[in-house]
């Protein structure tokens, strides 16, 4: 099962490199991982994608508690969150589908963030099934550029999912 894991952690030189090494050296894969400092410039919040079963999340939970330079470990797979991805897309469309293409991007509340002779770069937010809905009805309009973030999650006001 896919679980979102948020790490908050001093923000110190090598502790991104001790996280991933953790998971590296213990065979688990990271699918996905964002970083970005808190309110707190002292301290960053990580978020990573991960699979495994109970035991394995647990195991990965327990080893990132006893780094050092880790606050708090939270799955927030076992919370109600809400998580988020975003996706650059530059599309270079035919001259008879940038209409449809416009209309995608306002279909998906996207926006278009850079706009050349030939291209549109175009940006969407949503969560992991929006931007890959997306990005399949975009591809027909070929695509030159793609670039994702991971993910990023936080809690809702309520604790535990019901």
């Amino acid at each position: 099962m896919r679980h979102t894991i948020s790490v908050l952690v001093e923000n110190k030189f090598g502790v991104l490199s001790r996280i991933s090494g953790l998971f590296s050296g213990r065979g688990y894969n990271i699918e996905s991982l964002t970083v970005g400092e808190t309110i707190d410039p002292q301290i960053s919040i990580m978020t990573i994608v991960t699979t495994g079963d109970d035991q394995i999340i647990e195991q990965i939970t327990k080893q990132l508690n006893k780094l050092i330079d880790v606050i708090k470990v939270t799955d927030m797979t076992e919370l109600d969150h809400v998580e988020r991805e975003m996706v650059l897309v530059k599309v270079a469309p035919k001259q008879e589908d940038k209409a449809e293409v416009l209309r995608l991007a306002e279909i998906f509340r996207g926006r278009v963030v850079d706009s050349g002779l030939t291209t549109y770069t175009l940006e969407i937010t949503g969560d992991e099934k929006k931007i890959e809905a997306f990005i399949e009805l975009i591809k027909p309009y070929s695509i030159k550029e793609f670039a994702r973030t991971g993910k990023v999650a936080i809690s809702r006001e309520g604790v535990k999912k019901k």
